[in-house]
């Protein structure tokens, strides 16, 4: 777990590093780049795309886990701490298509279209790779599902999360140097088993403008709270962050099983 935790937020992304510096010409380069192996560049034109739908007057949680493990997403399900008839439900794909179609057939249809929808609550995000990935493939594809749907994390907190705009104008070394702070901490929570990460970019993507969303899961709810507080005394939260939240904090009743392939199937 120690390996794949990292931090919430510690992100610094850096693209196609071998543009640094030089003018570019011709057309964007979409491709997510991971650390080299044996001097030959890892990339992928791949990620996956991550929402969290949040529903309030629930009384029987159990149809809503069997519609949810019926419909062949890949999903967890959630009791929310905060709410006594709240459910959560986070899915994803590496096609966003997916939401519109076959996640939006299973929330329209009963028993989510007898619940109300809190779209305050509502995180979309995708995957991306900071250019240090040692298995490029298994970060974008692999690690959110493998930590989401872990029968060992009882626990998840997901909350979205903006920096302001000096921080996008610090040198890369500065950013660096922040973000290290950042990661060690992060690292050392998920070396010992407390917490695992989940970690997406947002930008444009995001009712509210949020850059970032966040997720943390783990055996007990204590250390996701304890982690959360300790960030807060980076410098990275303490001078760079504009806003966090709202927090859904959810306790896990359901997990589909982590798939085997390389690649997600696609359920749109």
């Amino acid at each position: 777990m120690g390996e794949e935790t990292n931090v919430a937020g510690s992100a610094q992304p850096v693209g196609d590093r071998r543009r640094e510096g030089a003018k570019v010409e011709g057309p964007p380069d979409l491709l997510e780049y991971g650390a080299p192996i044996k001097g030959q560049t890892q990339s992928l034109d791949a990620r996956l795309f991550v929402q969290l739908q949040v529903f309030t007057g629930c009384l029987d949680v159990l149809p809503v886990v069997d519609a949810v493990s019926q419909s062949g997403l890949v999903a967890a399900v959630y009791t929310n701490l905060n709410d006594p008839r709240g459910v959560g439900v986070v899915t994803m794909d590496e096609n966003p298509d997916m939401f519109t179609e076959s996640f939006r057939t299973l929330l329209t249809a009963p028993p989510f279209s007898q619940l109300t929808p809190i779209p305050d609550f509502t995180m979309l995000g995708r995957t991306y790779a900071q250019g240090r990935e040692p298995d490029l493939s298994d970060f974008l594809l692999q690690k959110v599902p493998r930590n989401v749907l872990n029968p060992d994390n009882r626990w998840a907190v997901w909350y979205p999360l903006r920096r302001i705009g000096a921080y996008n104008r610090l040198p890369r070394a500065d950013q660096g140097k922040i973000m290290m702070e950042h990661g060690m901490l992060g690292r050392r929570y998920g070396e010992a088993g407390y917490a695992a990460d989940v970690r997406l970019e947002c930008h444009g993507i995001d009712r509210d403008d949020n850059e970032f969303v966040i997720g943390l899961m783990g055996p007990d709810l204590f250390p996701l709270s304890k982690l959360v507080k300790a960030m807060r005394a980076t410098r990275q939260t303490a001078e760079f962050i504009e806003g966090m939240g709202p927090f859904f904090v959810g306790r896990t009743i359901y997990q589909a099983p982590i798939p085997k392939l390389a690649h997600l199937p696609n359920a749109g």
